[in-house]
């Protein structure tokens, strides 16, 4: 009976070496479940054009290029452009929504531990005009760079580009 004890213990401590091992090889597949969660959180606060709670997303140092609008860099300047800019006028807003099967998590890594994460895609915006009815009016592609930042994700690099007509 005690030998069989031992040999239990033995075969749960070899297993829980193993399942440590192997998750310490792959990166945690919940990356990017948690990417995507705060990305969908954010573009949540986007759509309802809530500047408090967008600029909670992003880093102090963030980096935003615009293939039409040029940069903006650092925090500030970028929490100004989004409520005088996107949200400048109540009459006219926009809807982004991603396009379905275009948007990736790519973890990053340094030493085997996950610092960030780049999640890319493309997306299309809707105009919403007051007393008219909302249209599509164009797509883009988007490459986010997420960090992790004591244990919250932010965003700190954001490219916008080859914006053009709206196609499905």
């Amino acid at each position: 009976m005690r030998k069989n004890a031992i040999r239990l213990s033995t075969l749960v401590l070899v297993l829980g070496a193993a399942l440590h091992a192997a998750a310490a090889e792959n990166p945690p597949t919940d990356v990017s479940a948690a990417v995507r969660q705060r990305d969908g959180a954010f573009w949540k606060a986007y759509n309802a054009c809530d500047v408090p709670a967008m600029g909670e997303f992003f880093t102090e140092d963030v980096e935003f290029y615009h293939d039409r609008g040029g940069p903006t860099i650092g925090h500030p300047a970028f929490v100004a452009a989004l409520r005088e800019g996107l949200c400048g006028n109540p009459s006219s807003t926009l809807r982004r929504e991603a396009v379905d099967g275009t948007v990736h998590v790519f973890p990053m890594k340094k030493n085997d531990v996950v610092y960030g994460a780049i999640l890319s895609g493309e997306h299309v915006f809707y105009v919403r005009q007051k007393d008219k009815p909302e249209f599509l009016d164009g797509r883009a592609k988007f490459t986010h760079l997420w960090r992790l930042e004591n244990g919250v994700w932010k965003m700190s690099r954001v490219l916008s580009y080859d914006h053009g007509p709206a196609v499905r």
